[in-house]
C-alpha cells in the first residue's frame, strides 16, 4: 500500500523566511544572481555560507529533468535521513519512502529547475517515517548558461536539538 503524503505545504517565492538558514540563502543566492535570471553554481562560494554548509544540499539536473543527482549533501541534513546520499539520484534515494513521497519529492526539483523559481517546502514528515520530525526546506535554481536550469541548492532544516534526543536508527 502506497504512504499518501499529508501536512506539506510549499510557497513559491518566500519574502518572509523566519529560519535564519533559509533567509540566509535566499538573501546569499539572490545576491549572487546580479540582475540575472538565477546565478551559477561558480558564483557561489562555500566559504561565505560556512556557518550554513550543513543544512546544503547541491543537486544536478539530470536528462529533460527526469531525475536529479545529489552532487552534495550538509552533515546535518545526513544526520536527518541516518544516511549519506550524496552521488545517489533523488529517485533511489526517496524509492524506499514509498511512490508518492517519490512523486512529490521529484516534482518539487522539476518545478524549481523547470520553472526556474525559488520554493519553499515545510510540514510534518511524519509521511517518511515514525523516525522524521517537521522540515522547512528552500529551493534555489542555478543555471551555467542563464536559460536553463543545470543545479538545484537547498537547505533542509529541522530542529537539531529534537533530532538529536531520537534514538538512532541502526
Amino acid at each position: 500500500m502506497a504512504r499518501i503524503v499529508k501536512n506539506v505545504g510549499s510557497e513559491i517565492d518566500p519574502q518572509a523566511l523566519a529560519n535564519p538558514t533559509l533567509a540566509f540563502l535566499k538573501s546569499y543566492w539572490e545576491s549572487k544572481r546580479n540582475g540575472r535570471a538565477m546565478p551559477s553554481r561558480a558564483d557561489i562560494d562555500p566559504l561565505e555560507m560556512k556557518e550554513h554548509l550543513g543544512w546544503i544540499i547541491l543537486a544536478d539536473v539530470l536528462a529533460e529533468y527526469e531525475d536529479f543527482r545529489f552532487r552534495l549533501v550538509g552533515t546535518r541534513v545526513t544526520d536527518y535521513f541516518g544516511r549519506d546520499i550524496t552521488g545517489k539520484r533523488l529517485s533511489e534515494s526517496y524509492a524506499g519512502f514509498g511512490p508518492a513521497a517519490l512523486k512529490m519529492a521529484l516534482a518539487v526539483y522539476r518545478k524549481v529547475a523547470r520553472d526556474r523559481i525559488v520554493l519553499r517546502t515545510f510540514g510534518k514528515a511524519g509521511w517518511l517515517g515514525q523516525d522524521f520530525l517537521e522540515f522547512e526546506q528552500l529551493f534555489l535554481p542555478l543555471s551555467e548558461d542563464v536559460v536553463r536550469a543545470n543545479m538545484v541548492m537547498s537547505a533542509f532544516t529541522f530542529d537539531a536539538g529534537r533530532q538529536a534526543l531520537k534514538p538512532r536508527r541502526g
